[in-house]
């Protein structure tokens, strides 16, 4: 599902094409260099204030995590799936901020919540949940898994809910694109109230693009084989014919030939940083 995932790095270090270069160490080693590609971020998203949103993501998470437990559905610290799930996490955060200055500062959070499901998602701010369902009735592997936080990260990096909360609010508000002062506060004051509506947003076929190249990409220099994200879309797409547990995921997510043809195009251009983070 969503993430809903902005981009904010010294231009020196980025064309407009977003391409990156890892030192995969000094001297004799060459350097590995990922030739993952994606569009520039609009700069619509800044008529929405980074903080109010992601404050509204995190009260909505704590209120989700909070009916889960008086459920008694979110999973305990010492469970053995969540352990795995934060984990991951853990490898993958720390190759968050080159694509977002803001993900420095978020304070992540990964949890677990049983539900048949397939299902998952990272709200502004990096605040991480996982439904069982998605992981027993996928059979994921730490590689695949690893895959759909990339991705689900990847739409909070991006800022992908962002963008799209602001056209929103400014068609419906009227406001005139053009003058980002014009109505600042008043797309900021629908930010605090938007929280209800992260879960259900729509992100576009170039959202997906962009989390799918930007994910592979931030699992591979953690360390996790960059051919499971093909793997992953092809069991997602054979997930769609079996209703069991709800297909949330699939809703917002659907897979299809195109979709792993261009993760099949961009695991060579990763295949080195997962070389060097294996070696590392």
């Amino acid at each position: 599902m969503l993430c809903p995932p902005p981009i904010a790095a010294p231009s020196s270090l980025w064309s407009a094409r977003r391409a990156f270069l890892l030192a995969a160490g000094a001297g004799a080693m060459a350097p590995a260099i990922a030739q993952v590609d994606v569009g520039t971020s609009s700069t619509l998203r800044k008529l929405i204030p980074a903080e109010t949103l992601e404050r509204s993501a995190a009260q909505q998470y704590q209120q989700m995590m909070e009916q889960a437990r008086s459920k008694r559905a979110l999973a305990p610290d010492d469970f053995p799936q969540l352990q795995r799930l934060r984990a991951i996490a853990q490898r993958l955060i720390p190759h968050t901020k080159p694509w977002n200055e803001r993900a420095g500062q978020w304070r992540w959070e990964v949890n677990l919540i049983g539900s048949k499901q397939i299902n998952a998602f990272c709200m502004p701010g990096g605040k991480i949940a996982f439904y069982t369902g998605i992981l027993d009735q996928l059979k994921l592997t730490d590689d695949e898994a690893a895959m759909i936080m990339g991705h689900e990260m990847a739409h909070a990096l991006r800022e992908h809910a962002r963008e799209r909360l602001a056209k929103t609010q400014a068609t419906n508000i009227g406001l005139r694109l053009g003058s980002q002062l014009l109505g600042l506060g008043d797309l900021g004051n629908a930010a605090a109230s938007l929280g209800g509506q992260l879960l259900t947003l729509q992100f576009s076929r170039s959202d997906e693009s962009d989390a799918d190249l930007v994910g592979l990409e931030l699992a591979a220099r953690a360390g996790y084989q960059p051919e499971a994200s093909v793997s992953l879309w092809k069991k997602m797409g054979n997930a769609t014919g079996n209703k069991q547990g709800g297909l949330a995921f699939l809703s917002t997510h659907p897979s299809g030939p195109a979709r792993i043809e261009q993760l099949q195009a961009n695991v060579p251009k990763v295949q080195k940083l997962y070389e060097a983070a294996r070696k590392g």
